[in-house]
């Protein structure tokens, strides 16, 4: 399963309507990117596979 590791976001279930109203189940998955990330417990880079809205507030954070 798609998962960011580091909010812990995840696929989402939702409708998609056409023209004649049909409904149909779709999946709304997450934007994943593997990022190389420092981690200051382990003093090394770590590759993450994190979302996107995550690493933009890691990179505000500057963590």
């Amino acid at each position: 399963m798609k998962k960011c590791q580091v909010t812990g976001k995840k696929s989402n279930k939702a409708c998609q309507i056409s023209h004649s109203h049909h409904r149909t189940i779709k999946q709304q998955n997450v934007n994943l990117q593997w990022k190389k990330v420092w981690d200051l417990n382990l003093k090394r880079l770590v590759v993450m596979r994190i979302s996107t809205k995550a690493l933009k507030t890691l990179m505000r954070e500057h963590l």
